[in-house]
């Protein structure tokens, strides 16, 4: 009874948890105490470690609050496959959709345009995202924005050294061995983000 409980609870979040983690924290908690699963301390503590753990941190917390809520691994297997199944189910009917729609109308003008408009919106979207991080909290002084501008223009740089070929696989301009590695590191954003990180290690 209690891995049933647990397994429609979070398949409750995952089908009606909008916004990302941290929305459907106060959705999580909700069911917890519903079913006393465990104290708001626990809770607490809980969210504290989904924080500082790779991945999202509502999939983090289910899979916390599964193991707490029984005691066993099969309980959080249970509430981390039960939060995932409705993005699954969803993300997979919407990708065979577009594949169905882009092979249908690949050639068809407005079709090509809305994907277009589409590109420029996710690229406002990621420098909206930049842009909420440049506080003077992040950005201190001189050599912190110098850090930040470097790693933009490496992010830029590759792609004025990239063509694709007739098949549409990438390839460089260029064949020297030196070449091709420096490109291959600046195109790596884990590269850069250990980069920057360990120049302002340096730095500061």
């Amino acid at each position: 009874m209690l891995y049933l409980q647990l397994f429609i609870s979070f398949l409750k979040i995952g089908l009606f948890g909008f916004g990302g983690g941290l929305a459907i924290l106060s959705l999580i908690q909700h069911e917890v105490e519903s079913h006393g699963w465990m104290t708001q301390e626990q809770f607490v503590d809980i969210v504290a470690v989904s924080q500082v753990t790779p991945g999202p941190i509502g999939i983090n917390c289910a899979t916390y609050v599964g193991y707490t809520a029984t005691n066993s691994v099969w309980g959080s297997l249970l509430a981390t496959t039960a939060i995932i199944i409705p993005s699954l189910i969803i993300m997979l009917l919407i990708c065979k959709a577009y594949f169905y729609i882009s092979t249908r109308f690949q050639h068809n003008i407005y079709f090509t345009r809305t994907m277009q408009m589409l590109r420029f919106s996710v690229l406002g979207l990621i420098a909206a995202a930049a842009l909420a991080l440049m506080t003077p909290v992040s950005f201190i002084d001189w050599r912190s924005w110098l850090i930040f501008v470097s790693v933009g223009v490496f992010t830029i740089l590759p792609m004025f050294f990239k063509k694709s070929d007739s098949n549409g696989k990438t390839i460089t301009k260029k064949s020297t061995i030196f070449f091709k590695t420096i490109l291959s590191i600046i195109s790596n954003p884990i590269a850069l983000i250990l980069l920057a990180g360990l120049i302002g290690y340096v730095i500061y």
